[in-house]
């Protein structure tokens, strides 16, 4: 495929990042195409993938009704750790689905189909960043270690996903919610039925908002016959939506209701606004949903950083009562 000279795709920057972002702007040239692979241009998936590990370490603070300097390192580095592990996880994407990237027009603008980084670099790439990411995972207790190695299991199938089942977004949500299970353990020290709720609430979210973002995709995925949600719901996406954002809403409502079970009532009642504030921000992306727009489709994706953000201060504040 031949990109025109005038092209910000000629320039070597990706077609579905943000313009302007810090990485075409600042970052030194040799290693654009790099944090480019790790998708540094784009933020929303480090979010995505961060914010049910605090969900987790907030819930669990609450269900001991203990914090301290312990907890902090775990809300930091779970953030170092979101950012180093979707930047693995997004290179290794990107090297199994180099064939597939170049033929849809959204993606063929990635490092690795556009010449930017080499077969070889990207897994050089992703051997840092895995190796960063295990610097990260030691200094957590040993059960949440455990916990760490168990979630490449997941990640490590789910870019094949997409060839074999129409569901590849719940691989996704099994991968990108992991970090619930994983900030509960590391605080609590063992799992329990509340972090499993909160887990599967998280992937009904993922189900949620990644079936809108695969719509961007849905007709050139049609032509080269990979599956997703957005083409197995299609018209009826809608109403599918719905349906995930009850069972997200509902799921974390029961987690927190489990995970505050003989702490303060009032704790409980406002640690319970979190799920319903959450809720009612992806009822707005319902309500903005049309399939065949796609700055609105990739606007309400983004957006889901928000929603997932809401929990967060309310969990905070019934921590604090």
């Amino acid at each position: 495929m031949t990109v025109p000279q005038d092209t910000p795709e000629a320039a070597g920057q990706v077609s579905d990042a943000p313009k302007g972002n810090w990485v075409d702007l600042y970052a030194p040239a040799w290693s654009r195409g790099y944090l480019r692979l790790s998708r540094a241009d784009r933020p929303i998936g480090t979010w995505l993938l961060l914010l049910p590990c605090w969900w987790g370490l907030l819930l669990a603070m609450l269900h001991t009704g203990q914090a301290g300097w312990g907890d902090l390192w775990l809300f930091v580095a779970s953030a170092i750790g979101a950012f180093v592990m979707r930047g693995a996880g997004c290179t290794w994407n990107d090297i199994t689905d180099r064939h597939i990237d170049g033929s849809v027009a959204r993606t063929a603008s990635r490092p690795i189909p556009s010449g930017q980084v080499s077969l070889r670099g990207a897994f050089v790439w992703l051997g840092l960043q895995l190796l960063l990411g295990l610097v990260i995972l030691l200094s957590f207790n040993s059960a949440a270690i455990l916990m760490g190695v168990l979630s490449l299991g997941p990640v490590a199938i789910y870019p094949f996903a997409k060839r074999f089942t129409w569901w590849p977004q719940v691989f996704l949500g099994i991968a990108f919610n992991w970090g619930a299970l994983m900030l509960w353990v590391a605080h609590v020290g063992s799992l329990g039925l509340a972090p499993v709720l909160l887990y599967l609430s998280g992937i009904a979210w993922t189900l949620f908002y990644d079936t809108i973002y695969a719509h961007q995709d849905a007709e050139d995925d049609a032509i080269i016959g990979v599956k997703s949600t957005a083409r197995l719901f299609a018209e009826r996406t809608p109403a599918w939506l719905a349906r995930f954002l009850v069972v997200a809403v509902i799921l974390m409502m029961a987690a927190v209701i489990v995970a505050t079970q003989g702490g303060d009532p009032m704790a409980r009642l406002v640690a319970l606004i979190a799920p319903w504030a959450f809720g009612m921000h992806m009822f707005w992306q319902l309500r903005q949903f049309d399939a065949e727009d796609g700055a609105v489709l990739i606007r309400l994706f983004r957006s889901n950083r928000d929603a997932g953000l809401l929990p967060l201060p309310i969990f905070a504040i019934a921590l604090l009562i």
